[in-house]
């Protein structure tokens, strides 16, 4: 059984029991989130359901286990014949979530 949901502008496959890193969004490890956006399901039986855009009756449902930064991204800037470099790095902060139900009704 498996969700196609929207995380942050992103289309995601989900299925129970999953970890997966979502934008940050202020939230307390513990707390539950809702994601109402689901595109598409399938379920056990093999049936697979698609939205239009979204399925209306459909949420997934995860519990926050707390922030985690991402990768470093480096960021290089030169010009050239102007003796000017600059490198710079970025690491964005993520939010982990666990999925803990699929439902559709």
């Amino acid at each position: 059984m498996y969700a196609i949901i929207d995380a942050g502008g992103r289309q995601v496959r989900v299925e129970q029991g999953q970890e997966l890193e979502v934008d940050y969004r202020d939230l307390t490890p513990g707390q539950e989130i809702q994601f109402d956006r689901v595109y598409a399901f399938r379920g056990d039986e093999g049936g697979l359901r698609i939205g239009q855009p979204t399925l209306a009756s459909a949420t997934v449902t995860a519990q926050v286990l707390g922030a985690a930064q991402g990768p470093k991204l480096v960021v290089q800037k030169m010009r050239r014949r102007k003796n000017f470099r600059r490198k710079t790095g970025h690491r964005a902060i993520l939010t982990r979530v666990k999925i803990t139900k699929i439902d559709v009704a």
